[in-house]
């Protein structure tokens, strides 16, 4: 343990990496939550692959693949739920040729990108040590306008989560609040790839919130559970990962996996205990 806080004293890199998971746990533990109850966890799976073409595009044209990853996602979150909501397609089947078309935009143009040397693996498995300091600020106030917008319309987001037929009757206006939901778990998504990468977003971004759930009873409760189960799996995952030269997305995410499925044992042990 000495040894793993002298290596945070001595290096930055690994200070903002540990900062930058936490952050992002937070800010997952939040929006998660909300798209775990509204069943939404593979929305961010679509979403954040179609970001790859947005990071692939932003590098073929110098850009930044933090803005472009961005663009993307967000113009995927909204043109999904435009699909689902107004053009009467298949939830599964827009997700899946979201999913292809943004993976097959993103290897097209990574393909193309002249004198960079592009590890595609990097943003398919993450690489949390590698955030630098301007991506980290960038990221920080992605996930704070994230986390305002979901405290600050907490009840409306609520209310469609658990009684849609309700919203309505009260005038709030559904479609708009799934809208900004699905713009909101796109930048979540955005955060998350530099952590744990594209094929693990879905992972970081459901596995807190569903182990939260199981010990709430209020959506409120849930959040802050998730963001703290989330913190902590990322802050312990990236502190081994460090110490035993392990790939740091990987062990975050097995050891929140590890956690869920400790969560679902213990509760299904609970009532055999009571009848003893």
């Amino acid at each position: 343990m000495s040894g793993i806080l002298a290596d945070l004293a001595q290096h930055g890199f690994l200070r903002n990496a540990l900062l930058g998971g936490i952050l992002t746990s937070v800010v997952c533990g939040v929006v998660g939550s909300l798209a775990v109850v509204r069943k939404m966890g593979y929305v961010a799976g679509g979403v954040a692959h179609a970001s790859l073409g947005g990071i692939g595009a932003a590098l073929l044209f110098g850009a930044s693949s933090l803005w472009g990853a961005s663009a993307a996602a967000v113009a995927g979150a909204l043109l999904l739920g435009w699909m689902t909501l107004r053009g009467g397609e298949n939830e599964d089947t827009a997700i899946s040729a979201l999913w292809s078309v943004g993976m097959a935009a993103g290897v097209v143009c990574l393909s193309r990108v002249e004198g960079y040397a592009v590890d595609p693996s990097t943003f398919l498995f993450g690489n949390i040590l590698l955030i630098p300091a301007d991506e980290l600020l960038a990221a920080g106030i992605i996930d704070a306008a994230a986390l305002a917008v979901a405290i600050l319309l907490y009840h409306p987001f609520k209310l469609c989560a658990f009684d849609e037929e309700l919203a309505r009757i009260q005038g709030l206006p559904v479609a708009a609040l799934h809208l900004l939901l699905m713009t909101l778990l796109a930048l979540v998504v955005v955060a998350l790839i530099q952590v744990v990468g594209l094929l693990m977003v879905i992972a970081l971004l459901t596995l807190p919130a569903a182990t939260a759930r199981r010990f709430s009873r209020s959506l409120s409760g849930m959040m802050v559970r998730a963001a703290a189960v989330g913190s902590a799996c990322t802050a312990v995952g990236l502190l081994v990962a460090w110490d035993r030269n392990l790939p740091a997305g990987a062990t975050i995410i097995l050891l929140a996996g590890g956690v869920y499925f400790g969560a679902v044992l213990l509760q299904r042990l609970r009532p055999h205990r009571g009848e003893r």
